[in-house]
């Protein structure tokens, strides 16, 4: 780890997207509105732009920044990939979606700043700067969710911002609390002072950090906001938030507890455990008798979830948690915005019977759907197969073999309400009536499956990528 002073470059992606999207916010202004989808433009260059920054930076050592509040190692570099990749994917669905919309520049720059927030969790060494990174891209997603201004989509924006505020004031009330037990907000402080720290008074403002991060992933006991927000929400603000905030608050998560919380008595593995399994087993239960595809694809992004949280209970327990973790939002984010752009690509088809004779008449995007839902069951070759597998394969290292189990078991649960949407899909007739597929979503669609594939089948050397000691 080598230290650094405050230089902008090496937030390059960030500073990319953040500038993005003040310029879109100007531009937006004073485009006419045919010429809107230049904001898009503008973001999708700086999203390709940060990549390449990302990627570059990705091969060198693990540095902080601003006094080691931020980090740019393994872990900062893998969700800025993530992230930028999946804005670009949001911003070209949106772009198809709301073409000619009065308020268009407005979307594509919301969905810039929630991404940008959820790049400053997932480098966040800093508690102050956590806080600052969740209203970052908290507040955003609030007017994405009710973008439409129609009756579901403000019914969704509401109970995701009361939600929202509510383990937001927890999360700043646990922040004040680590603080007066750590005597800092800093991470290298906190690593230092809370393993002498009160056991309790640790516990008591760990439950609130937890309660913030925890509802930005959509995870147990946060989770109640994410079916009634996707359902109400446009396709592409729905595909954002079941994505892009829980990539980088689970980064946040591993980040905290695989550093300051390593020698502190505070049971949090076994608290992390618990969760998981009550995300991945209510979000199946939830999701078992669900019609409306996007609630459907909500309630799996609940219980995505409970998988991905078994890499960060055993964070610092076994050296295949955080590759297997960044491998798992990879492989998660690629698959899920997969299966949103063949909901974007039709978007009359909201219930399951509607896609009925799919196969029949746009079999490339049948195909596509079912290589995205099969790869979100864990199917190979898809990318979440080796993912799940690496992230079984580190709970049991970890000591959580229980957890493994509970797991495969939620896996195969989890089979029966994909294949009640592949089998109207593949079954003869026709939807009544039936519906035409836009063709930009659609080819996106295909893209993104295959993608999953190939990573699936290119998995090995891009899990020796994401190893590495997180910098601090």
């Amino acid at each position: 780890m080598t230290a650094m002073n405050e230089n902008p470059l090496f937030l390059l992606p960030e500073v990319l997207l953040g500038g993005s999207a003040v310029l879109g916010l100007l531009l937006g202004a004073w485009l006419p509105r045919h010429r809107q989808w230049l904001v898009a433009a503008l973001g999708a260059t700086a999203c390709t732009a940060g990549v390449a920054a990302a990627a570059a930076g990705a091969a060198g050592a693990g540095v902080t920044a601003f006094d080691g509040a931020f980090a740019v190692d393994p872990v900062t570099s893998t969700v800025r990939i993530v992230v930028l990749g999946g804005t670009l994917v949001v911003l070209a669905l949106s772009t198809t979606l709301l073409r000619g919309q009065a308020r268009e520049s407005e979307f594509h720059v919301l969905v810039q700043l929630s991404a940008l927030g959820a790049l400053m969790l997932a480098g966040s060494q800093d508690l102050l700067l956590v806080a600052a990174a969740y209203l970052l891209a908290s507040v955003p997603s609030y007017a994405l969710a009710g973008f439409l201004k129609d009756g579901p989509g403000t019914e969704a924006a509401l109970k995701y911002f009361v939600v929202g505020a509510l383990l937001g004031v927890l999360l700043l009330t646990g922040i004040t609390v680590v603080f007066a037990a750590g005597g800092g907000t800093g991470y290298s402080r906190l690593g230092d002072a809370l393993p002498e720290a009160p056991a309790a008074l640790v516990g008591t403002g760990l439950v609130g950090v937890f309660a913030g991060l925890l509802f930005k992933a959509g995870a147990v006991p946060g989770h109640f906001w994410v079916p009634d927000a996707v359902q109400g929400s446009s396709p592409p603000a729905a595909a954002l938030l079941t994505t892009l905030p829980k990539v980088g608050a689970l980064a946040a998560l591993y980040r905290l507890l695989a550093a300051p919380l390593a020698g502190t008595d505070v049971p949090w593995p076994e608290v992390v455990a618990v969760l998981a399994a009550l995300s991945m087993t209510l979000g199946n239960f939830g999701a078992f008798f669900q019609t409306d595809v996007k609630r459907l694809l909500a309630y799996s992004a609940v219980s995505q979830v409970g998988y991905l949280l078994m890499p960060v209970a055993v964070a610092g327990a076994s050296a295949r948690a955080q590759p297997a973790l960044l491998y798992y939002l990879a492989a998660y984010a690629l698959t899920n915005l997969g299966a949103f752009a063949v909901v974007c690509s039709l978007p009359r088809a909201r219930n399951l019977e509607d896609y009925r004779g799919l196969l029949r008449r746009h079999p490339a995007l049948a195909l596509s759907l079912i290589v995205c839902l099969l790869g979100l069951l864990g199917t190979p070759p898809t990318a979440v197969f080796l993912g799940k597998l690496e992230v079984f394969t580190a709970a049991v290292d970890g000591g959580l073999a229980w957890l493994a189990v509970v797991a495969a078991v939620n896996t195969v649960a989890s089979l029966f309400y994909y294949l009640r949407w592949i089998r109207p899909a593949v079954s003869g007739g026709e939807a009544s009536p039936p519906h035409r597929a836009l063709r930009p979503p659609a080819v996106l669609a295909c893209v993104t499956a295959a993608a999953s594939v190939v990573l699936g089948v290119a998995g090995g050397p891009v899990l020796g990528l994401m190893t590495g000691a997180l910098a601090g």
